[in-house]
């Protein structure tokens, strides 16, 4: 097993190309033909993270915050970025960030979130845009259904809770191959009609490549004619944010006593109860406060999230209740879902949970 293959498992999980733009997620140091010895899961990587993983034999770190975010100019270890970057090199230790990737992902930090409140009716909250593409060929009629079959097999035509899905047109397709053309059907030099299908299929933008290689290789033709149109629709799959529901309401102050105990937090920052009891739930794991509007417009009672500043208290205007339960103590339970997800992947070596912790708020 090599970085690689741990690599493709986690894309499994949460794609990179779903990812924010202003990210930093992937393969950060290291090289991805290198065979694993052990993996380790942490929420940052710092020095004592790398000194970690030397001690445990891990020689992958994967880490939910990217270590390099706004790019190096140089690694004379004057900061704890380059410090670490420059260890984890001189070990071979390799770290992958996944951060944002898993933000957006259906299974990922925010449903984690939702599972340990026992929130029900999840969904997305801030739907990510772009994200669905339309693919749409012209094949001969007589191959149109083992192309159609391959595309789907490749991830194409799948429409929220069903698959397959795809449109189709017959009509007449004409074309003329020059002297250097090599046709399938017809001859070089002569006009040819053919009776063809136009299909088209719905895919997520990060199986295009793999999509488009499909297609070459299935397609009949000498020259494939397709096209790639980037949608406007919104994926309720993918997209940052969850709401859902509690399975009975309950009255505020005792779930807010609920989340300090079940999202092991000391003290939480909260703008005024303005309503005695609540029931549907928004959650934001990391900095929020962009999603209270969202929130409220989902129609949530309370928006749980962190990092929030003083004048965002004021902009929940009794409309709905914010939360802040701290930055770490919201993406705290990410690492034990990662070690549970690589683990049962991968029983040829160690997938460690790593016990440093990172978080650089403390308290008194």
């Amino acid at each position: 097993m090599i970085v690689q293959d741990i690599m493709n498992q986690l894309e499994e999980l949460a794609p990179l190309a779903y990812a924010e733009d202003f990210d930093n997620v992937g393969l950060l140091v290291g090289n991805k033909n290198s065979e694993v010895s052990g993996v380790l899961i942490t929420l940052d990587t710092l020095e004592t993270v790398v000194d970690e993983a030397i001690k445990k034999n891990c020689n992958l770190i994967v880490s939910f915050h990217p270590i390099i975010f706004k790019g190096l100019k140089a690694l004379t270890g004057k900061d704890y970025v380059e410090r670490t970057v420059l260890k984890a090199i001189k070990n071979d230790i390799a770290i992958y960030a996944i951060h944002t990737a898993l933000d957006n992902s259906i299974r990922g930090v925010n449903d984690i979130i939702c599972n340990t409140l026992g929130l029900e009716n999840k969904k997305i909250l801030i739907p990510q845009r772009g994200t669905i593409k339309k693919l749409t060929t012209y094949v001969p009629l007589g191959n149109a259904n083992t192309l159609r079959a391959q595309l789907f097999k490749a991830g194409a035509g799948n429409i929220g809770n069903y698959d397959n899905c795809s449109f189709n047109a017959q009509g007449q397709g004409t074309y003329r191959g020059n002297e250097n053309s090599n046709p399938t059907l017809g001859k070089r030099g002569e006009l040819h009609e053919e009776a063809e299908v136009q299909i088209s299929v719905t895919f997520n933008k990060h199986v295009e490549s793999k999509l488009l290689r499909v297609l070459f290789e299935h397609h009949p033709y000498e020259e494939v004619a397709f096209e790639v149109a980037t949608l406007d629709n919104y994926d309720q799959h993918i997209g940052i944010g969850m709401v859902g529901e509690l399975k009975e309401t309950q009255e505020t102050k005792a779930f807010l006593k609920f989340v300090k105990e079940k999202m092991n937090v000391s003290c939480i920052k909260h703008s005024e109860i303005s309503k005695e009891k609540i029931k549907k739930i928004a959650v934001l794991g990391g900095s929020g406060s962009f999603a209270i509007t969202a929130a409220q417009r989902a129609g949530a009672d309370i928006l749980i999230t962190s990092d929030l500043k003083y004048h965002d208290f004021f902009s929940a205007e009794k409309k709905i209740i914010v939360v802040d339960i701290g930055h770490y103590e919201s993406e705290q339970f990410t690492k034990t879902f990662l070690v549970d997800y690589l683990s049962q992947k991968n029983t040829s070596f160690a997938v460690v949970l790593s016990t440093t912790n990172t978080n650089p708020v403390k308290y008194l």
